[in-house]
């Protein structure tokens, strides 16, 4: 059976996906245009780094009534078959998705299920639809059914069936109209799972879709509609770790941690920024600081699928405005070179294949392994070996154990290595080692 067929309680991955990278558009501060057109110039440099899919933040419509910020919030929604006068019009965007499938690249579109901006066609036309407390509609609650800061949306009934038959038509629409690849659903552990479960055949009767989950919450989801999720917890490690608040071992108690809550077939997105961590927690280097490269190396070869935030590759510092016009500055991409060596990797590498597609990780034994994370993956006669220093001292380890030994190439020097049992490295701080064979 191919790795992405569907079973019974397993939603099929599309091939396309099997060694897909990620990259986030937030499309506002993406040019000084911020418009789709801008984004539509910039397809064959980004397909040229290594890039397979285009996850655009919203396009959609931004509600007018209590909007944050002088642009409003992209995940407060006022019509979800539209597209932002302030991005361009549905026939850009058909455009740019014509233009991406033409260079081999897919189109995800981010999907607001769990609410609506307070100015959506619905409310008005459908006020029965939303969750209501003493009469009123209301923000969304929190896992603790405490009511969040969320105040320019409105939560969403899912009791309600016709609510619910509109919502998937709303998303069948972009995959009609559009050839759209997928979706990543926002907060998607706040929509109950029946739901998601409709959402999956209803598309993919359109065309096989990919989708990804914007949570860590729920295993079912893997079973009743998406093929990934975030990898929040690996990322809020490797953040503890950059701060030395936590050792690198951590790392093997989390990979066993999730090989068991989740299904065999799991895999999730890792990164070290995407628009949420970036406006409201901060850029890369304050969360990474100097071992911003070595988490990168990490998240780009670890046991799932890697997401690049728009800006990474010109080095992005600050944090992008959610709410008011900021634009990135490009420069002349110092960082390309570097994701583009590690994306290409991932493209002819099986070992770095997503899911099942890819090799499992296997952890090499360092003699410092609270500072050091080495380990290799291994499919098909592919292999590849990874050595990261994830500490701001100088190590020298000795790798131990068998089942890497062979000759490789490291990525980023191009020499040619033998490793083997016992073999002896001197690493700098935050200095990392790919190798492949």
């Amino acid at each position: 059976m191919p790795v992405g067929a569907a079973t019974p309680g397993r939603p099929a991955l599309p091939e396309w996906a099997a060694n897909a990278t990620l990259y986030e558009i937030n499309l506002r501060q993406f040019s000084p245009e911020g418009s789709i057109k801008a984004v539509e110039s910039q397809l064959t440099r980004l397909k040229e780094m290594g890039v397979d899919v285009l996850w655009l933040m919203p396009i959609y419509p931004i509600s007018q009534s209590r909007r944050k910020g002088t642009l409003g919030n992209p995940y407060a929604v006022s019509d979800y078959r539209s597209v932002n006068p302030e991005f361009g019009t549905l026939e850009d965007f058909k455009s740019l998705v014509r233009r991406a499938h033409t260079l081999g690249l897919k189109v995800i579109l981010d999907w607001e299920a769990n609410h609506t901006g307070w100015d959506h066609v619905w409310v008005k036309e459908h006020p029965d639809w939303y969750t209501r407390i003493k009469g009123r509609m209301v923000s969304p609650l929190d896992d603790n059914g405490e009511m969040t800061n969320w105040t320019d949306v409105a939560d969403l009934d899912y009791e309600n069936e016709a609510m619910r038959r509109e919502m998937i038509r709303s998303m069948q629409f972009w995959g009609e109209e559009c050839d759209i690849d997928g979706f990543r659903c926002d907060v998607a552990s706040w929509v109950p799972d029946e739901f998601w479960a409709e959402v999956r055949p209803a598309l993919d009767k359109i065309k096989p879709v990919f989708m990804l989950a914007e949570s860590e919450d729920d295993p079912s989801h893997f079973r009743v509609c998406f093929n990934a999720n975030y990898g929040w917890s690996t990322h809020n490690l490797m953040k503890a770790t950059a701060k030395g608040k936590r050792p690198a071992t951590a790392l093997d108690s989390l990979l066993e941690a999730n090989r068991k809550r989740f299904p065999a077939w799991y895999f999730q997105m890792h990164f070290t920024q995407n628009h949420e961590e970036n406006s409201w927690v901060g850029a890369q280097q304050e969360l990474f600081g100097n071992g911003s490269e070595a988490f990168a190396v990490l998240s780009c070869t670890f046991d799932g699928m890697p997401l690049v935030f728009n800006g990474m590759e010109a080095n992005l510092s600050k944090r992008l405005k959610m709410y008011d016009k900021d634009p990135i500055y490009w420069g002349n991409y110092p960082k390309q070179d570097f994701y583009k060596t590690l994306l290409t990797l991932k493209h002819r590498n099986r070992a770095l294949w997503n899911g099942q597609a890819g090799g499992p990780l296997v952890k090499i034994s360092t003699g410092r392994d609270e500072q050091v994370y080495a380990f290799y993956r291994k499919k098909d006669g592919d292999m590849v070996t990874v050595v990261v220093n994830l500490s701001p001292q100088p190590q020298t380890i000795h790798l131990t154990g068998e089942g890497y030994e062979g000759m490789y190439t490291e990525i980023f020097t191009r020499q040619p290595v033998e490793l083997r049992n016992a073999t002896s490295l001197v690493l700098k701080p935050w200095e990392y080692r790919v190798y492949t064979n």
